[in-house]
């Protein structure tokens, strides 16, 4: 069996994957162990959010599997603890399946949720796919800077400034600024915006949670939120990241 407890967790190089579990179902954790160990899986499992976070930082992980029903801290406070240090693709893992969970995870940073019960099978299907989605993103961000304006975007050194002022963002966030700016200029489609983010899979809850990550946005960098000129809402059809020469 090729599940490594919290003592015992083992690096196996190669072309085995280095997934951490943070889940207290045992049960669970050990199905999971046996059928992703026969698939190139290393899995870590703790059972709490603290020891989660603390296996984090060790690393180096390939992805986590973060369960929202923790004991003690739970998985979205995890996760967003996770996101001020880190980009590791975090797959979310829960009981409550309804759109409001899953925009909750997907808000504070996570890259995909998974509902409970699932089919392993395609648990390791989304985990494959979450990691081809940042690696691709990570070979097209090579030298990467964009600049629209007094707004600068260093592309793979996650560093945003506007007037020389850096700004911070979540990992949410900044995908979204970025997909926004390298068409500014542009007005883009809400559904193909919630599909660009979700790595060319369109999904309902990315889509409905654009509102508010838009919302963030204009906080962090519009002088008025209330009357942006930065990004502007296109009643109907989307958003677009205006360019000085058009600003009003």
């Amino acid at each position: 069996m090729n599940l490594a407890t919290e003592e015992e967790g083992l690096y196996r190089s190669g072309r085995m994957l280095r997934v951490l579990l943070v889940d207290d179902d045992q049960d669970l954790a050990r199905l999971l162990g046996e059928y992703l160990g026969k698939n190139e899986v290393d899995l870590v499992h703790v059972a709490t959010g603290e020891l989660g976070l603390a296996r984090a930082t060790e690393g180096p992980f390939d992805a986590i599997l973060l369960d929202v029903m923790l004991p003690g801290i739970d998985g979205f406070e995890v996760c967003r603890r996770l996101r001020t240090t880190s980009e590791v693709p975090v797959v979310m893992l829960t009981a409550r399946g309804d759109d409001d969970a899953r925009i909750d995870g997907l808000e504070i940073g996570a890259d995909d949720y998974v509902p409970k019960p699932f089919n392993p099978r395609e648990l390791l299907a989304r985990v494959r796919a979450v990691l081809r989605r940042t690696k691709k993103a990570e070979s097209q961000q090579v030298r990467e800077r964009i600049e629209v304006g007094e707004l600068s975007i260093d592309v793979p050194a996650h560093e945003i400034s506007l007037a020389q002022k850096p700004i911070t963002l979540t990992s949410f966030e900044f995908r979204l600024l970025v997909a926004l700016a390298r068409r500014a200029g542009e007005t883009i489609a809400r559904e193909e915006l919630a599909t660009q983010l979700k790595g060319g899979t369109y999904d309902p809850a990315v889509d409905r949670s654009l509102d508010v990550h838009v919302s963030h946005l204009r906080q962090k960098l519009e002088k008025d939120p209330k009357d942006p000129k930065l990004i502007k809402t296109i009643r109907g059809i989307g958003y677009v990241l205006v360019r000085p020469a058009d600003r009003s």
